[in-house]
């Protein structure tokens, strides 16, 4: 999958309609993020979480696509499947744990799937969420006009 060297921007702002729900604004698409009912929210859209999931799930598929196309494999469909969840890790706590499952169509051989698998784990996305991250957060001043960026 393709690397973009330049920074992306996502905007995410509360746009008042219920008590979590979230107006997200990355380049010329608009989502709604929101927490389910059980969690307070109003279930207008997914959830964080699901909005992580959704970007592994996509990045691998499309590396995968990217990759079979590249060696002319013979893959007709390429289905992900991701779930998430906190789990004990005993003497350490509590540890996200995501599963990924990759359904691959077409007349593949047994070592082009383990291939296919190795690629998946190269995924940029995937490199990302086992990499030590660096997160820079500030406060600035409101602005009207930062009011209409979602």
């Amino acid at each position: 999958m393709a690397q973009n060297d330049q920074q992306s921007l996502v905007v995410v702002m509360e746009n008042g309609r219920s008590r979590y729900q979230q107006s997200v604004r990355a380049g010329r698409h608009t989502l709604v993020a929101d927490e389910p009912v059980a969690a307070g929210g109003g279930d207008a859209g997914p959830a964080p979480f699901d909005y992580l999931l959704a970007a592994l799930g996509a990045c691998t598929s499309i590396t995968l696509r990217m990759y079979a196309e590249i060696k002319k494999l013979p893959l007709t469909g390429i289905n992900v499947e991701l779930t998430h969840e906190k789990i004990e890790i005993e003497g350490e706590g509590k540890a996200d744990r995501i599963e990924r499952i990759i359904t691959l169509t077409g007349d593949l051989t047994e070592a082009q799937r383990s291939r296919m698998l190795e690629i998946a784990n190269k995924c940029p996305m995937h490199r990302t969420l086992r990499a030590d991250i660096q997160i820079d957060s500030a406060l600035t001043e409101y602005t009207d006009a930062s009011a209409e960026i979602c």
